[in-house]
């Protein structure tokens, strides 16, 4: 009966169910609102999206998107610092933020008929943050110690740092999103607040309300709380230093005595979803699935840990949002007594193995009806749904684009597949990292 479900399930139209559900608009201010009706239960996610990231910092001070992220909790004209959270956990529902490279998004998840409340209190910190030099310094000393415990006492965290600024030369994507230790040090009120004016205005922020709601309701709140914030009209397009083209492959040997477990990770540059243009990006994510991401029915984990034990985990992934560009990444763990580099040599075995032979039916078939079912699971989550839309368009997309993206994903061939692999699988444009504990390894 579950087999029977799931078949029925995986036949729906999928992307035509998503449609009805999403609407968007925009303020004349430049707000942009997309809601996603799911009236499931009478919860809502609020969420603001700000088209600022890591990515769009000034050279010479990494980690302000992230600094800033922290300091948005520290009081406005009309609430004192941690009254924000502490006025929505009194509501019973909870809130936070995260920074990426491409942007920062703040978020609440509360009863629906306490949207109004939440509502207020974000357009109230997007013109009215206060700071005072005390919070300041203090919130920069958590910060500092976030990195320490996140990063620099952790191996793992310090060879994913060094093998991401290794991949760019140029491109801001290769400075941390956290900060480099020395520049988070640095940061200072004044920078803090000159990158608050800059980027925080209603035309640099997308709106996404996902739950027990209507669009309506939605454009009566959103013009009752963001209507009256000017925009800030000097907002231009993020113009960023570009990578030049990688014509040789790059490495990072990482010895550290705290690893446990050593493993190689290689990174090939990959194109993001851009607007008009998606057919690439959904082949790598199937490629990435077929390569490592779908367990027993992936090239790298029947390889190397099924018929020749050669590793003892494998996996690979591809993240097809991304402003500018994004990566294909393989990962493995090698068994005991197998040295890194009898690791990297299996493969490159494996790859050169399915470059020529291409890809396997049977595996195709199973990795695409796992996709789907992934999509169709993915809708309970109505905060799961919210960040894929709040992503999507930092990112630079469109929200046609991502009502379209099912389709794509599911129109991608087995011919696409392998395009897709013999242009991105190219070692003059990857980045092999070996982190081990002994030279030996």
């Amino acid at each position: 009966m579950r087999f029977l479900l799931t078949f029925l399930i995986l036949l729906l139209p999928f992307s035509a169910a998503a449609d009805e559900r999403v609407s968007a608009f925009a303020l004349d201010n430049g707000l942009q609102v997309v809601v996603i009706e799911d009236r499931r239960a009478p919860v809502v996610v609020h969420m603001v999206w700000y088209r600022v990231g890591a990515a769009d910092e000034t050279s010479g001070e990494s980690g302000l998107a992230h600094f800033l992220e922290h300091l948005m909790f520290k009081g406005t004209k009309t609430m004192a610092p941690g009254e924000f959270s502490q006025r929505v956990s009194a509501q019973g529902g909870s809130d936070n933020a995260f920074t990426a490279w491409d942007y920062t998004a703040y978020f609440q998840r509360v009863a629906a008929d306490r949207l109004d409340m939440v509502m207020g209190m974000e357009a109230d910190r997007m013109v009215n943050l206060t700071l005072a030099q005390g919070d300041v310094d203090t919130e920069r000393n958590v910060v500092l110690e976030e990195r320490a415990t996140r990063v620099e006492s952790d191996p793992g965290g310090l060879f994913s740092e060094q093998r991401q600024a290794t991949m760019y030369l140029n491109h801001p994507y290769g400075r941390p999103i956290i900060g480099w230790r020395h520049e988070i040090e640095a940061l200072s009120r004044d920078a803090a607040l000159k990158f608050y004016k800059a980027h925080y205005a209603p035309d640099n922020a997308i709106l996404v309300v996902a739950g027990d709601v209507t669009p309506d309701e939605v454009r009566e709140l959103a013009q009752r709380h963001y209507g009256p914030i000017p925009a800030h009209g000097g907002i231009g397009g993020r113009v960023r230093p570009a990578e030049p083209p990688q014509i040789a492959e790059r490495r990072v040997v990482m010895q550290d005595d705290r690893v446990g477990q050593p493993y190689l990770v290689r990174s090939y540059l990959a194109p993001s979803r851009q607007t008009g243009s998606q057919a690439d990006p959904a082949a790598l994510v199937v490629l990435a699935q077929l390569l490592g991401g779908a367990g027993p029915n992936s090239a790298l984990s029947r390889a190397l840990q099924f018929d020749s034990r050669l590793a003892v985990q494998t996996n690979a992934y591809y993240d097809p949002t991304g402003y500018d560009h994004s990566t294909l990444t393989l990962i493995v763990v090698p068994a005991p007594g197998i040295t890194l580099a009898e690791a990297e040599t299996a493969l490159d075995a494996v790859l050169e193995d399915f470059l020529a032979t291409g890809v396997n039916p049977g595996d195709f078939s199973t990795i695409m009806a796992r996709i789907k079912a992934q999509q169709i699971y993915a809708q309970d989550s109505t905060m799961g749904v919210a960040r894929r839309y709040g992503t999507a368009l930092t990112s630079g997309l469109t929200v046609g684009d991502e009502i379209a993206w099912p389709e794509i994903l599911q129109s991608v061939t087995p011919d696409q597949v392998m395009e897709a692999a013999r242009k991105v699988l190219d070692r003059k444009q990857s980045t092999t990292g070996w982190l081990r504990k002994d030279i030996d390894q």
